[in-house]
C-alpha cells in the first residue's frame, strides 16, 4: 500500500472540497463517477458476449472553427464544418440508451459552437469534459457552467509566454488562457490543464515546477498528451524521441506518487503497457461533419449520421470499418498507428473506400507521405504504476477489455 499516494489523492480532495461547490462535487459523483461504474461493467458485458458493439465513451468535435491556429492541429484551418444542434442532442440521446453519459466535447474551439451551452443544461444527467483552448472562457461563461454543474473544462496550455504564442501561432495566448483557467477557478469549477507534449514544450512542461503552477491556478487534474504529428501542418521534427516518452512515462509515475494535482494520461495500462483507447473499442469519435471515426486524428470514415443521429446504435453495430481497425490495430501494435504504422493505417483506410471527412480534403495524403516516429509502445521496457489508487483505477475502469488478447 502506497501511503503517500493515498495522502496525495486525499490532499487533492481536500483542496477540491474546500474550492468547489457542494453541488457541483455532487454532480461529479453522481453525473460522472458513479454511472461510470456501470457503463463500464455494460461495455465489459457486450464484449465479452460478442453483443453488438458500442463504445463506452464518444468523443465529439461539434465544430472545425476556431479562434487560434495551432501547429500540427489536425482540425482543418478555416473550417466551417459543424454539427446540428439536432445531431448532437442525438448523440447523446442514443449513448444514453447504452448506459453512456460521459462525453468528451471538442473542436475546433467548442465554446463557439452556439447552442452547445444549451445542450449542457438540457442534459443535467451527464456530465461534460470540454476541451477548449480557454480563451473563450470568459467569467459569464464560467458562471453558467458553474449553474449547470455536470462540466469539467480541460484548458490546453501548450507552453509557457513563447512557446505558447509560437505553437498557436497568435499573440499572449498564454495569458489570455490563464484567464480563462482564473474564471474557472473563480466560478469554483473542477477543471484541468492539458498540454500536447513535444520536444519544443518539453523541458517547459514535464516538470514539478509546471506541476505546482497548475495546482496553484486551482485546477484539479493535469492531463499529458503525446503530440502526433498530423493535420496540414504536421511539424514531424517536433514529435518526442523514443527516450523522451520513456522519460515522459518514468516523470508520470514517479510524480503520481505526491503531486498535489491528479496526473492523468490515457497511454498505459497499470503495468505500463500501452494502450490504444480505440483500439480496445473504450471510445470513438464523431466528428463536425457527422462521421464515426476511429479517432480524431484519424479522419476518415465510411459511416455518417442522419439528420438527428438516430442511426447511430445501428452504425456503430454495423461497422466493418471500425470494427477492422480495431482488430487489424489492436494485432498490430498496442501503442499508435498513425505514429508507427501510418501505411498500415493507409492500406485499411483504401481497403474500405473510406471517406475524407474534414473540409481541407488532403487528409489521405497527409497519411500516405508520413514518416514514422516514436510511439508509446515501449515493449519490454514497460514502467508500471507506482501509485496504488491510481493502478487500481487503471486496472479495473479505464483499459483493457480483451483487446489484445
Amino acid at each position: 500500500m502506497n501511503v503517500t499516494a493515498y495522502t496525495s489523492l486525499m490532499k487533492i480532495g481536500w483542496r477540491i472540497f474546500r474550492q468547489t461547490p457542494i453541488r457541483l462535487q455532487w454532480k461529479f459523483v453522481w453525473n460522472f463517477c458513479w454511472p461510470n461504474v456501470w457503463n463500464i461493467r455494460r461495455f465489459e458485458r457486450r464484449q465479452r458476449k460478442g453483443e453488438p458493439f458500442f463504445p463506452a465513451f464518444n468523443m465529439i468535435s461539434v465544430t472545425e472553427t476556431c479562434n487560434l491556429a495551432c501547429g500540427g492541429c489536425w482540425v482543418t484551418r478555416g473550417g466551417r464544418k459543424s454539427l446540428t444542434i439536432e445531431q448532437l442532442d442525438g448523440i447523446i440521446c442514443e449513448s444514453k440508451r447504452h448506459g453512456s453519459k460521459f462525453f468528451g466535447i471538442l473542436g475546433g474551439e467548442p465554446l463557439m459552437y452556439r447552442g452547445l451551452l444549451g445542450i449542457f443544461e438540457k442534459h443535467d444527467d451527464c456530465y461534460f469534459q470540454l476541451f477548449t483552448n480557454g480563451t473563450l472562457l470568459t467569467d459569464d461563461v464560467a458562471q453558467r457552467l458553474r449553474k449547470a454543474g455536470n462540466v469539467t473544462p480541460l484548458i490546453s496550455i501548450e507552453g509557457l509566454e513563447q512557446e505558447s504564442d509560437r505553437r498557436r501561432q497568435a499573440n499572449d495566448v498564454y495569458q489570455r488562457t490563464l484567464q480563462g483557467v482564473r474564471a474557472c477557478r473563480r466560478a469554483g469549477l473542477i477543471f484541468g490543464i492539458a498540454a500536447s507534449i513535444c520536444q519544443s514544450n518539453f523541458d517547459e512542461l514535464v516538470t514539478r515546477q509546471h506541476i505546482e503552477r497548475v495546482a496553484q491556478e486551482g485546477a484539479a487534474y493535469l492531463w499529458y498528451y503525446i503530440y502526433r504529428p498530423v493535420g496540414a501542418d504536421a511539424h514531424p521534427e517536433v514529435a518526442l524521441t523514443r527516450e523522451q516518452i520513456r522519460r515522459l512515462r518514468q516523470f508520470l509515475v514517479d510524480e503520481r506518487m505526491n503531486a498535489p494535482v491528479a496526473l492523468i494520461d490515457v497511454y498505459w495500462d497499470d503495468k505500463g503497457q500501452a494502450i490504444c483507447p480505440g483500439a480496445t473499442g473504450m471510445s470513438h469519435h464523431v466528428s463536425p461533419s457527422g462521421a464515426l471515426e476511429f479517432c480524431p486524428v484519424i479522419q476518415m470514415a465510411t459511416d455518417f449520421l442522419n439528420v438527428d443521429a438516430s442511426n447511430l446504435t445501428g452504425l456503430y453495430a454495423d461497422s466493418q470499418f471500425l470494427a477492422d481497425m480495431r482488430r487489424k490495430i489492436a494485432q498490430t501494435t498496442r501503442g499508435c498507428i498513425i505514429m508507427e504504422n501510418p501505411q498500415l493505417m493507409a492500406d485499411i483506410i483504401r481497403g474500405h473506400d473510406a471517406r475524407e471527412t474534414t473540409s481541407r480534403a488532403t487528409a489521405m495524403a497527409e497519411y500516405e507521405q508520413m514518416a514514422h516516429v516514436p510511439g508509446h509502445d515501449m515493449g519490454d521496457d514497460a514502467i508500471p504504476e507506482k501509485s496504488s489508487p491510481y493502478r487500481w483505477l487503471k486496472k479495473h475502469y479505464f483499459f483493457g477489455f480483451g483487446a489484445y488478447g
